[in-house]
């Protein structure tokens, strides 16, 4: 997973949005422009309670709205800064953990299909030592998708089975993607996780498509949590959807209604306020064929992680990876050159 989202290649519809709706949830925004032209729609649930804007259309994003002004959308300048800094605290927080054992639930519909599994993520180590390991396999009626990464030291593999396609293994040289960081002037102290997989990928391009405008108190199982609630980038969602470029760049924006089918508007984090942990992400969208009155954005996709367990031995076998070395791709020279320089 580089910077810039994947395209899928061409798909059948039904198919095309299911693949979009699972990358949606194992990779956070990689594949915010395949989901754009894919059709994911449908809420997977309703929580009124959740949302401060219950009932009320979203506000617009242009690529005007950077820095405070775009904070400011919905929410003051000084919510949008301690949202922006528990978001960042999180993720180095992640980075810096000697070790994390979680499982995995995640949930996302695609029109009336409702795709339904989970699995774990291990890490173990930081710095150069750090290693991980995430699984997860979703069933949709008669198909199953399997998605497993693991960062061994040395190299980052990643095993792909969606549906009926054939499998897929790749690896990537971790040495290179050093080697790169460093060009980009990444701090050499710092876990190279991030521009790799796992969790800690995931969370890192949330944060990098999204900027953070609310925060509030709330609780999971009794947990309190912060939740904070992230709407786009405006440069970003112009870069991505340059039809609309023109549109996104004028001082009155586009509104969450504007946006294709299956595009996610905004998204929200449920971050524990003891540890900093994030224990859930949710992507809200408007469902439904394009144009669509506007109206409150619903849940479409959710990656929750329970059952954590942070500090505590782990397996070291749990990072041992050997595949059959037939049908196995290395990408390392294109995986490194798309690699872009995360906000600090």
């Amino acid at each position: 997973m580089n910077s810039h989202p994947p395209r899928l290649p061409g798909q059948p519809g039904r198919r095309r949005r299911i693949l979009a709706a699972l990358i949606l949830t194992f990779a956070g925004l990689t594949s915010a422009d395949v989901a754009a032209q894919s059709g994911l729609g449908g809420s997977v649930y309703q929580r009124d309670s959740q949302s401060k804007a219950a009932g009320v259309p979203a506000p617009a994003v242009s690529a005007e709205q950077g820095g405070e002004a775009a904070q400011q959308a919905g929410s003051s300048a000084e919510d949008a800064g301690r949202a922006e800094r528990i978001v960042a605290a999180a993720l180095a927080g992640l980075g810096k953990s000697e070790s994390i054992s979680a499982r995995v639930r995640q949930l996302a519909r695609v029109g009336d299909t409702v795709l339904k599994g989970g699995g774990r993520y291990l890490q173990s180590g930081t710095g150069e030592d750090q290693r991980f390991r995430f699984e997860s396999r979703l069933s949709a009626e008669t198909e199953e998708f399997e998605v497993l990464e693991v960062s061994d030291g040395l190299f980052f593999w990643s095993y792909r089975k969606l549906g009926q396609q054939p499998p897929s293994v790749t690896r990537v040289d971790i040495r290179r993607v050093r080697e790169r960081l460093q060009v980009l002037k990444v701090p050499e102290q710092a876990a190279a996780s991030p521009y790799l997989g796992g969790i800690q990928r995931s969370f890192a391009l949330v944060r990098e498509w999204f900027r953070f405008v609310s925060v509030s108190s709330a609780a999971i199982d009794d947990v309190p949590v912060w939740n904070i609630e992230g709407r786009w980038n405006g440069k970003q969602l112009a870069t991505l959807l340059p039809a609309q470029a023109e549109a996104i760049n004028s001082a009155a924006g586009v509104s969450a209604a504007d946006l294709p089918e299956g595009m996610p508007w905004s998204v929200r984090l449920a971050i524990g306020k003891r540890e900093l942990f994030p224990f859930r992400i949710e992507w809200l969208a408007i469902p439904g064929q394009r144009p669509v009155v506007a109206a409150t954005p619903e849940v479409v996709a959710v990656l929750e992680l329970y059952d954590v367990r942070m500090g505590e031995p782990v397996d070291a076998t749990a990072f041992v990876y050997k595949p059959a070395t037939e049908g196995l791709m290395d990408v390392s020279e294109d995986y490194c050159r798309g690699l872009c320089r995360l906000r600090p």
